[in-house]
C-alpha cells in the first residue's frame, strides 16, 4: 500500500517539475513570446503618448535670465488672511508659560548646606542655565535648566556630571521664555 502511494506521489512531483522547466511559450504564429524570454524583447516605443509643452520664446537680455514681465503673478493669493491667522497664532502662543520637557536632577537629599553648594558650583560651570532649588518637606531637589528634547539635556548632563555623579535626566514641567 505505502509503496503505491509513494510511487504515485513521486509521479505527480516528477510531472510537476518538469512542467515548470518548460521553455519559452509560443504564441500561435509559432514565434516565441517576448514576455516569456526578456532578451529578444523590443521597448515599445511610448513618445506619442507623452505630453508635449510649447514654452514661449522670451528673448534674453544677455544675462541669462527671463525678464520680469514673463513671470505670471498669482491670482488666487490669501496673504491677508494668512497674516491675520499667523497673528492669532503669535499671540496665543505667547500666553502660553509652562510645558512638558526635560530637566537635569542634579541632587536629591535632606541636607540643605549641600543642596546649595551644589547649586553655587553649577552655577558657576554653566551660567546661562536656569538652577532650581526645591523643598519639599524633609526631601531637598536642585534641578537644572529648561530642555524641550532629552539630547540638550543630555549635553549639559555631560558638563556637570562630574560635581554631580548620581545627576539624571527627568521628565518635569519646564518654562517657556
Amino acid at each position: 500500500m505505502r509503496k503505491k502511494y509513494f510511487s504515485r506521489l513521486y509521479i505527480i512531483l516528477l510531472i510537476s517539475f518538469l512542467s515548470a522547466c518548460a521553455s519559452a511559450v509560443r504564441t500561435p504564429a509559432g514565434s516565441a513570446d517576448s514576455r516569456a524570454e526578456g532578451t529578444n524583447a523590443k521597448a515599445e516605443d511610448l513618445s506619442k503618448y507623452r505630453p508635449k509643452f510649447n514654452l514661449p520664446n522670451t528673448p534674453n537680455s544677455g544675462s541669462g535670465t527671463a525678464t520680469a514681465a514673463a513671470t505670471p503673478m498669482p491670482t488666487n493669493h490669501a496673504n491677508a488672511k494668512v497674516a491675520a491667522l499667523m497673528d492669532t497664532l503669535i499671540s496665543m502662543n505667547k500666553s502660553i508659560r509652562f510645558a512638558q520637557g526635560y530637566r537635569i536632577l542634579a541632587y536629591t537629599g535632606t541636607e540643605r548646606k549641600t543642596a546649595l553648594d551644589l547649586r553655587a558650583e553649577i552655577v558657576s560651570r554653566v551660567p546661562d542655565e536656569p538652577v532650581y532649588p526645591q523643598y519639599k518637606q524633609p526631601t531637598w531637589r536642585v534641578k537644572v535648566g529648561d530642555y524641550f528634547s532629552r539630547i540638550e539635556a543630555q549635553q549639559v548632563l555631560l558638563r556637570i556630571k562630574d560635581l554631580a555623579p548620581n545627576a539624571m535626566i527627568v521628565v518635569d514641567q519646564i518654562n517657556v521664555k
